[in-house]
């Protein structure tokens, strides 16, 4: 937990130095009523795409707005590490058991700290949401090399770590994109976020920025990645958003 506090602190420290350079040129304030953006997210729990955010926001004064989100998500184990297959140079994930990708949906308010002039300056909002989240549980499937009436062959399947055909020297690979997702299972929960939300888009009508924040995604029972390893039922992380839309 340390360490998430100390990346979400470096992050929130470049915001806040980033609005500061420009925050002195803030003139007229710039008024709207509703804006709606959608954004790819960077995370600590997830890979090099964490996943994408959706946002509808409303106004309820001139300092307060009513939020509504979306968040799509890849989320992963602490311990998974990519491999590269012996036989075939192809990359997998070797004890990955399942995958998880959360539906986070978020009901929450955006304090609005500083206006910003229409061509100019930075908005920068505090950012509170909570709300149900639904996880999908499918399963991980890898390519293996097997021997059918003396003919190679392989053979795609779900990783057991106690499946003695399933030793790294035999993994090719990883099975097809989706594959195994009608096998899915449901897990429930709860998330929470608490972030800062600088807005540097220069046209009135158009919202461009980025967000940074640290969100807490948890489930009411176990979600099993890594049947090997520790698996849990709450994944904290920090996160960085750009974020793009409109406003009106």
């Amino acid at each position: 937990m340390r360490g998430f506090m100390q990346k979400w602190a470096v992050l929130t420290l470049f915001g806040v130095g980033v609005s500061c350079a420009v925050l002195a040129q803030t003139q007229d304030s710039y008024e709207y009523n509703s804006e709606f953006t959608w954004g790819i997210n960077k995370n600590s729990s997830g890979g090099l795409i964490g996943g994408f955010v959706f946002k509808k926001a409303k106004k309820l004064n001139d300092r307060l707005l009513e939020t509504f989100g979306l968040e799509i998500m890849n989320v992963k184990h602490p311990q998974e590490v990519r491999k590269s297959a012996q036989a075939t140079g192809n990359f997998f994930i070797y004890g990955k058991s399942n995958y998880l990708y959360a539906f986070r949906f978020q009901y929450g308010r955006d304090l609005i700290l500083f206006t910003k002039a229409p061509q100019q300056g930075v908005e920068i909002k505090v950012v509170t949401a909570v709300g149900p989240s639904i996880g999908i549980v499918a399963p991980y499937y890898i390519e293996r090399s097997a021997v059918d009436n003396s003919f190679f062959v392989t053979v795609r399947e779900q990783y057991d770590p106690y499946n003695p055909l399933h030793t790294y020297n035999r993994i090719l690979g990883t099975g097809n994109l989706f594959q195994g997702l009608g096998e899915s299972t449901i897990q429930l929960g709860l998330n929470g976020k608490f972030g800062l939300n600088f807005e540097l888009g220069t046209i009135k009508s158009q919202v461009t920025g980025f967000e940074v924040g640290f969100l807490v995604d948890g489930y009411f029972s176990e979600v099993e990645l890594m049947p090997t390893s520790t698996n849990y039922s709450v994944f904290p992380t920090v996160y960085f958003t750009l974020f793009y839309g409109s406003r009106r």
